[in-house]
């Protein structure tokens, strides 16, 4: 089976809807920012804070662009759109589940935007953000599911697969 890319916000639930879909689907589950984590012995903000945050996003492309999975749920860190060869790459090997999540929700989520590993720029806000990558979800994804809660996110992919 093709693989299923989660793509979206940071806290619009890819790593948990990713998990519980994996599970539904009987499917493996792979999240990319443990990937990263794992490959480069550190943490996400340690990366984007003493490196960079092109740094970070061509870590980040690499490590994607180096996937090579079947069958499995891919969870991706939020600015993975942010990278053309790599979305290319993940739509090769999967169909793009686009999770979107109001803003006003994404900030009821979120409280440690500066803490959490989210590749953001100096001075730049979660509106930014979101107002930046809300247009590059759009294309990549292949299925678009709206907010719900966990279980009912899980069943309207299943269901538009």
């Amino acid at each position: 089976m093709k693989n299923i890319v989660l793509i979206g916000m940071p806290g619009s639930g890819k790593s948990t809807v990713g998990v519980l879909l994996a599970k539904a689907a009987a499917m493996q589950f792979v999240d990319t920012d443990i990937i990263i984590q794992q490959k480069t012995g550190r943490k996400l903000q340690d990366i984007i804070d003493k490196e960079g945050i092109d740094f970070f996003l061509k870590t980040e492309s690499e490590i994607l662009r180096e996937l090579a999975c079947e069958n499995t749920v891919i969870s991706t860190g939020g600015s993975a759109v942010c990278t053309r060869p790599a979305m290319e790459h993940l739509k090769s090997i999967g169909t793009a589940v686009f999770l979107d999540v109001p803003l006003c929700e994404l900030k009821r989520r979120i409280d440690n935007i500066t803490t959490r590993g989210i590749a953001l720029k100096k001075g730049e806000t979660l509106d930014m953000l979101y107002n930046e990558r809300l247009p590059l979800y759009k294309k990549y994804a292949d299925i678009t599911v709206s907010s719900a809660d966990t279980e009912e996110t899980v069943k309207r992919i299943l269901i538009q697969l």
